[in-house]
Order: structure tokens, then sequence, then C-alpha cells
């Protein structure tokens, strides 16, 4: 069984090597996944993911959201491939062969997962810019329709929001992951900030979530660590609670 840690993805949404090396040595054994993004890897290169690999108790998820023409997405895969990652990004977009492409360019050596829909964007977002699909059946029936395209592209799983998970695991099955961003816990109040579809830690387990990317509680706690340590006792107290209700 994982631990309560293991659900945590903490994103390195930093400028610098000195200040993600920082990060993976102060939280390195109490998350389950250090997240780098393009900020981080347009600076760092591959070399950052071979530092957290080697130096943290935690895997590499590389979030690169990659968007481009079949070719060019397999290419840069089988780049990705090479390096020590668990799971990567592509965008589902409007296009099924780039999601083929990427998943056959891994060679089965990551985990390829299908970005729906950010959880910046709104329904608002979505029918301003054209999609039908959120003016018709809503934001969640876009997400389902990735979810399936993904799915039968033979991406691992998708990255959505804790408000549509419920929904694509009843639809794809439990084995579909789901990595969900825009973990608030209730303590960590409601601060301002660009996520607009967030659920807490208990509420994105509950729907069937599999991953929970978690940044801000954590980077803005006067004690970041004492801060990961508290998701994971509150992960644990839920997966304890669970077990208790099935007996």
């Amino acid at each position: 069984m994982t631990a309560p840690k293991d659900h945590i993805i903490f994103p390195l949404d930093v400028a610098s090597e000195d200040d993600a090396k920082r990060w993976v040595e102060v939280l390195g054994d109490c998350v389950g996944m250090f997240k780098v993004g393009l900020e981080l890897f347009v600076r760092c290169g591959p070399p950052i993911v071979g530092f957290i690999a080697s130096q943290a108790n935690a895997g590499v998820f590389l979030d690169l959201k990659l968007h481009d023409i079949p070719a060019t997405v397999a290419g840069a895969m089988a780049g990705i491939a090479e390096l020590d990652v668990k799971l990567t990004t592509v965008h589902c977009g409007e296009n099924p062969r780039m999601l083929e492409a990427a998943v056959a360019a891994s060679a089965g050596k990551v985990g390829v997962l299908g970005i729906t829909v950010l959880t910046s964007v709104s329904a608002a977002d979505l029918a301003r810019s054209g999609f039908h699909a959120a003016r018709g059946g809503g934001l969640a029936e876009l997400v389902l329709r990735r979810a399936q395209m993904a799915k039968d592209a033979g991406c691992r799983g998708i990255v959505c929001s804790g408000l549509e998970v419920r929904a694509v695991k009843a639809a794809m099955g439990r084995d579909f992951l789901a990595v969900t961003p825009g973990i608030r816990p209730a303590w960590a109040g409601s601060a301002a900030d660009d996520q607009r579809r967030s659920a807490t830690p208990a509420a994105a387990l509950a729907a069937g979530a599999d991953y929970l990317v978690i940044g801000r509680p954590i980077r803005d706690a006067r004690d970041p660590r004492a801060a990961a340590e508290k998701i994971g006792a509150e992960i644990a107290e839920f997966r304890k609670a669970g077990s208790c209700a099935t007996r």
C-alpha cells in the first residue's frame, strides 16, 4: 500500500536551480513527487530532473504540457522517456493523433497524462473562447470527452480538477489515473490566486483522485515541512476512515 505522502505532488514553481534544490532538501521525504514545470525546466533543463531523482525520496512529474504536431510531440516525448521521470503531460487539444504519438514515443517508460481543462479556466472562459461543449453540456462534459480521447490513445490517465474526478472515474474506471491540481486544504484559507476550480484534499480523494498537486498551501506556510506533514496526516486519517467504513 502507498504511504499517505505518496499522494502529494509538490510543484517546483521556482525560477532558479538553487531554489529548486532547497525545496527538494526541505520536502524530499514528505511528498511523493516533485512537479517540474516549464519555468524550471526551461532554466535548468534535464539536469534538475536527474538531481531530484538522485537526491529525493520522491519521484519526478515532468509537467511540460506538450502541444504541437504529432511528429514534434513524439520527438519531445522520446527525449522525456530517457529521463528518470514517472509522469509527464500532453494537452488533449483537438488531435487524438498527437496523444497517440506521445504514448507510442514514451515506449512505456513514463506515464503519459492528458491535460483536459486547466484548473485556472472556468466555463465562462471556455464559452468566450468558442468551445460549444462548455456552453452545451457544461465544462464537465468537455473534460469527459477529452478524458475519453486520452484513454483511447493509451494515456495512463489525465489531469483534471477535483470537481470532475468522480465522473471521470465512473466513466473511465479506477485504474485510469486522475491527477488533481488546485488542492486547497480548509485550513489554508481562501487567498486569491489563479485557481478557479479547487477542492480540499479529502474531497478530491473521496471522488477518486490518485495524486494531489499542492503548491501554495505548503510553499506559503510559515513551516512548509510541517504543512506537508499535516496534509499527509489528513490523508492518512481519510484513508483510515474509509477503511473503517468498509468493514
